[in-house]
């Protein structure tokens, strides 16, 4: 598994409507995920990914669909 399924699958478990097919689907939009449903997420990706998320980065943007999630946590990894 790839780090974007594995995104997926965590997004999948914490989500309130379908997952898009789209990784740069707006999740917000398609009502899988809200604001609050953000820090469940993130909480869920320090956990799996073994990263610290700096409360200045807790900004929904930065979340805001599966391919941005996944090219945030490349980034914290690197």
């Amino acid at each position: 598994m790839n780090t974007l399924d594995d995104i997926r699958a965590l997004v999948a478990a914490l989500a309130q409507a379908p997952l898009p097919e789209d990784p740069e689907a707006s999740l917000f939009e398609a009502g899988v995920i809200d604001s609050f449903g953000v820090m469940d997420l993130v909480a869920q990706l320090e956990a799996r990914f073994a990263l610290k998320v700096p409360d200045e980065d807790m900004l929904p943007r930065k979340f805001e669909s599966l391919s941005k999630i996944a090219a945030y946590v490349a980034s914290r990894k690197a």
